[in-house]
């Protein structure tokens, strides 16, 4: 255990007129930042990994919203044509119903076809804060450089 004493005598052996570290030399100094850099760079990459995959994500959300607007535009395809065939061979009741019915599909398909669209025109293909990042990292590096 450390006495008041102890303590005390620490306290007067600081020369408040030296710096508690000694100074580094220019090529330790030089080796820290080099080596600052460099786990910067790293944390730059691994941040450009995970924008990468959010817009990926956002794609591929946005590719099926346009997949399911093609099905559903296939069945409109598919019940317009039942509805044409029996509206030519009975001249009215059932293709009355067939046709409300493919309206409706086609209606879906509009729907789908326009979210999905515009969930891909969000997608940004290139990670644009880690680009701004890296600039400014840049900058920073060429400042202490020099």
């Amino acid at each position: 255990m450390i006495t008041s004493a102890q303590s005390q005598q620490r306290d007067t052996d600081l020369d408040p007129t030296q710096p508690l570290e000694p100074e580094e030399s220019l090529g330790e100094l030089f080796a820290r930042m080099t080596s600052d850099v460099s786990e910067l760079f790293a944390t730059q990459i691994e941040l450009a990994k995970v924008e990468i995959k959010e817009q990926a994500t956002k794609a591929s959300k946005g590719a099926g919203l346009l997949g399911g607007g093609a099905v559903a535009a296939l069945y409109a395809l598919l019940l317009a044509s039942f509805a044409l065939a029996w509206g030519i061979a009975e001249v009215l009741s059932p293709w009355i119903g067939f046709l409300v019915v493919a309206v409706l599909y086609a209606v879906v398909a509009a729907v789908l076809y326009a979210k999905g669209r515009a969930q891909i025109r969000s997608v940004t293909p290139v990670a644009q804060q880690t680009i701004a990042s890296l600039k400014e990292d840049a900058e920073w590096a060429r400042q202490q450089k020099s």
